[in-house]
């Protein structure tokens, strides 16, 4: 069983940065994919940004070249970071770390990103 945790979730301001963190533990053995996913309010969840363990990185169209991903291993967790510079007030949602295994997907339980104009 796979334990996903989110963090770093906030208020900015149009223009501001903020980093958003994923922490996966428990049954990480043979993780393939761990990606960011993002819902407003009356809109359906569409993808952020997804790292495969290969280091091949695959971003939304509305955040290219404003957001970057990345990810890490230690003492047998995985934790993944979402760096998300020039926020725009359409960035605003609830956004939630998902983990591909080998057993399946795992999803966190979201982290509310707010940004103001």
């Amino acid at each position: 069983q796979v334990t996903v945790v989110e963090s770093g979730g906030g208020l900015v301001r149009q223009g501001g940065s903020l980093t958003l963190g994923c922490e996966a533990s428990g049954s990480i053995f043979g993780i393939a994919v761990m990606g960011w996913y993002r819902q407003a309010p009356g809109n359906q969840r569409e993808l952020v940004a997804t790292l495969t363990s290969g280091g091949m990185a695959n971003y939304g169209d509305s955040v290219k070249g404003r957001f970057t991903i990345s990810r890490t291993s230690r003492d047998s967790r995985e934790t993944m970071l979402l760096q998300m510079n020039n926020l725009h007030p359409e960035d605003t949602g609830v956004y939630y770390c998902k983990v591909l295994g080998i057993k399946g997907e795992t999803w966190g339980q979201g982290t509310q990103v707010t940004v103001s104009s």
